[in-house]
């Protein structure tokens, strides 16, 4: 009997973190993306034609907020009140399985490029067509149609009503799940990872070859900070997406198992990382945020250096 009681207790506690901790994760998340958000429009990151990346990283805190309000929410509903979005009718359905995929794809190819920009800074004397603010703001526009496109279809081939009323979100045409999860491990796991991966070692290969020339020596940039906090972003999207995509594309079940409820919380708890990250590396941040919790005015700008292949306190750190 006793073992029984401790085994109901054990059981309730996982029921009791599995239905909340998806709730704690929107709300907690959408706070700090959302103050992420406020800080880079505050006056030392609002000159975007000297740090055109601050617009990645503004980009990135939308949709990292997007991703906690699909899978994510609907961990909680089912378990709180016992209905999906994905399922409770046809337009959230559709609306639902699209933003699913889309801010994921869109969140970590903005991501990518962020680091593409990060190794053309450390690579070249002088800014490339990709460092300037308008072609920041074309390739930002252009991920974002590019998975519209991408996953339009949800918005119509998926989606039916079956015989006993139900909504089944796969298509009629063609099964969407688990297809689009094996699409989805590539594009939202796999490839960007390899991209990421490639182009910090590029930029931390870089940085340690120039350490010791006057370049270096006379900049601000901080090449061992730099290095460790691109090892450390990278080494997280690793650890915390790919498990949780690879067992909803190979191993999913329904309703989903203990595992896979630990591995998308790992999966969405790094969609709110950005706010600690850039908190603990990015000087410029932390100073800014915690002059804007004490209302302080800083009237700095971010100003370019004449010795350096990029301008100065530049959001490296990422």
């Amino acid at each position: 009997m006793s073992n029984r009681t401790a085994t109901s207790s054990i059981d309730s506690q996982e029921d009791l973190v599995a239905t909340y901790y998806p709730l704690t994760l929107v709300i907690v998340g959408t706070v700090l993306n959302l103050l992420t958000f406020i800080i880079l429009c505050r006056p030392t990151f609002r000159d975007t034609k000297k740090q055109p990346i601050i617009h990645y990283m503004r980009t990135i805190a939308i949709f990292d907020i997007f991703m906690l309000y699909g899978w994510n929410l609907d961990h909680y509903l089912s378990n709180a009140h016992g209905y999906l979005l994905l399922t409770y009718s046809i337009a959230t359905c559709k609306f639902f399985g699209f933003l699913n995929y889309f801010s994921g794809q869109s969140s970590a190819w903005l991501r990518v490029f962020i680091c593409f920009e990060r190794y053309l800074s450390v690579s070249r004397l002088h800014r490339t067509w990709f460092s300037q603010q308008k072609s920041v703001l074309i390739i930002i526009t252009s991920i974002i149609v590019f998975f519209i496109i991408f996953n339009f279809h949800f918005f119509i081939f998926t989606c039916f009503y079956k015989p006993n009323g139900s909504i089944n979100p796969n298509s009629q045409l063609y099964k969407i799940y688990p297809l689009w999860d094996y699409i989805n491990l590539g594009v939202y796991n796999c490839t960007p990872f390899i991209l990421m991966i490639t182009l910090n070692s590029g930029v931390i290969y870089r940085l340690i070859h120039r350490r010791n020339t006057s370049l270096i020596q006379n900049s601000p940039i901080q090449h061992r900070t730099i290095s460790i906090a691109l090892l450390v972003t990278t080494f997280l999207f690793l650890i915390m997406t790919t498990p949780a995509t690879i067992n909803a594309a190979f191993f999913s079940t329904t309703p989903p198992d203990t595992l896979a409820k630990i591995l998308d919380s790992a999966l969405y708890t790094y969609h709110i990382a950005s706010f600690p990250l850039y908190f603990i590396t990015f000087d410029a941040f932390r100073q800014e945020c915690i002059m804007m919790i004490t209302c302080q005015n800083n009237t700095q700008r971010i100003a370019p250096s004449q010795n350096t292949p990029g301008p100065i306190n530049l959001p490296n750190e990422f």
